[in-house]
Protein backbone atom coordinates (compact mmCIF):
# COMPACT_ATOMS: atom_id res chain seq x y z
CA UNK A 1 0.00 0.00 0.00
CA UNK A 2 2.84 2.41 0.65
CA UNK A 3 3.09 3.21 -3.40
CA UNK A 4 -0.50 4.48 -3.31
CA UNK A 5 -1.48 7.68 -3.62
CA UNK A 6 -4.23 9.48 -0.59
CA UNK A 7 -6.88 9.01 -3.57
CA UNK A 8 -6.20 5.42 -4.42
CA UNK A 9 -6.13 4.36 -0.64
CA UNK A 10 -9.74 6.11 -0.21
CA UNK A 11 -11.13 4.35 -3.17
CA UNK A 12 -9.87 1.10 -1.50
CA UNK A 13 -11.36 2.27 1.88
CA UNK A 14 -14.64 3.46 -0.25
CA UNK A 15 -15.06 -0.18 -2.05
CA UNK A 16 -13.97 -1.55 1.11
CA UNK A 17 -17.33 0.02 3.10
CA UNK A 18 -19.76 -0.62 -0.19
CA UNK A 19 -21.50 -3.75 -1.45
CA UNK A 20 -20.56 -4.14 -4.95
CA UNK A 21 -20.55 -0.64 -5.71
CA UNK A 22 -20.00 0.91 -9.17
CA UNK A 23 -17.99 4.15 -10.16
CA UNK A 24 -20.29 6.47 -9.91
CA UNK A 25 -21.53 5.26 -6.17
CA UNK A 26 -17.69 5.36 -5.54
CA UNK A 27 -17.87 8.90 -7.24
CA UNK A 28 -20.73 9.90 -5.35
CA UNK A 29 -18.98 8.52 -1.61
CA UNK A 30 -15.53 10.30 -2.29
CA UNK A 31 -17.21 13.89 -3.40
CA UNK A 32 -19.16 14.13 -0.65
CA UNK A 33 -16.01 13.09 1.59
CA UNK A 34 -13.52 15.46 -0.47
CA UNK A 35 -16.65 18.09 -0.83
CA UNK A 36 -15.47 19.04 -4.44
CA UNK A 37 -15.92 17.17 -7.94
CA UNK A 38 -14.29 14.23 -8.66
CA UNK A 39 -13.57 13.90 -12.39
CA UNK A 40 -14.51 10.88 -14.49
CA UNK A 41 -10.65 11.07 -15.90
CA UNK A 42 -9.12 11.16 -12.18
CA UNK A 43 -12.00 8.35 -11.06
CA UNK A 44 -11.61 5.51 -13.49
CA UNK A 45 -8.06 5.82 -14.06
CA UNK A 46 -6.99 5.50 -10.81
CA UNK A 47 -9.21 2.32 -10.54
CA UNK A 48 -8.10 1.09 -13.19
CA UNK A 49 -4.68 0.90 -11.19
CA UNK A 50 -6.27 -0.48 -7.82
CA UNK A 51 -7.33 -3.60 -10.63
CA UNK A 52 -3.71 -3.69 -12.17
CA UNK A 53 -2.22 -3.72 -9.12
CA UNK A 54 -4.23 -7.07 -8.06
CA UNK A 55 -6.35 -5.05 -5.17
CA UNK A 56 -9.74 -4.77 -7.09
CA UNK A 57 -11.71 -6.52 -9.10
CA UNK A 58 -13.57 -5.29 -11.70
CA UNK A 59 -16.79 -7.07 -13.13
CA UNK A 60 -19.76 -5.93 -15.24
CA UNK A 61 -22.97 -5.40 -13.85
CA UNK A 62 -24.74 -4.38 -17.70
CA UNK A 63 -23.31 -3.04 -20.90
CA UNK A 64 -22.69 -0.08 -19.31
CA UNK A 65 -21.90 -0.36 -15.49
CA UNK A 66 -18.99 -2.09 -14.00
CA UNK A 67 -18.87 -2.91 -10.45
CA UNK A 68 -15.28 -3.08 -8.18
CA UNK A 69 -14.49 -5.27 -4.96
CA UNK A 70 -11.68 -5.62 -3.09
CA UNK A 71 -9.68 -8.62 -3.88
CA UNK A 72 -7.97 -10.87 -0.74
CA UNK A 73 -5.12 -8.86 -1.36
CA UNK A 74 -6.85 -5.30 -1.27
CA UNK A 75 -8.28 -6.62 2.51
CA UNK A 76 -4.81 -7.66 3.36
CA UNK A 77 -3.38 -4.42 2.44
CA UNK A 78 -6.39 -2.24 4.16
CA UNK A 79 -5.48 -4.49 7.62
CA UNK A 80 -1.83 -3.91 7.42
CA UNK A 81 -2.44 0.09 6.74
CA UNK A 82 -4.86 0.12 9.85
CA UNK A 83 -1.98 -1.85 11.78
CA UNK A 84 0.34 0.45 10.67
CA UNK A 85 -1.70 3.55 11.63
CA UNK A 86 -2.47 2.14 14.92
CA UNK A 87 0.87 1.53 16.15
CA UNK A 88 1.37 5.96 15.65
CA UNK A 89 -2.39 6.36 17.05
CA UNK A 90 -1.64 4.20 20.75
CA UNK A 91 -4.83 2.13 19.53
Amino acid sequence: MHDLTGFQRDLLYVISGLEEPHGLAIKDELEEYYEKEIHHGRLYPNLDTLVEKGLVEKGQRDRRTNFYTLTRRGRREIEARRDWEAQYMGE
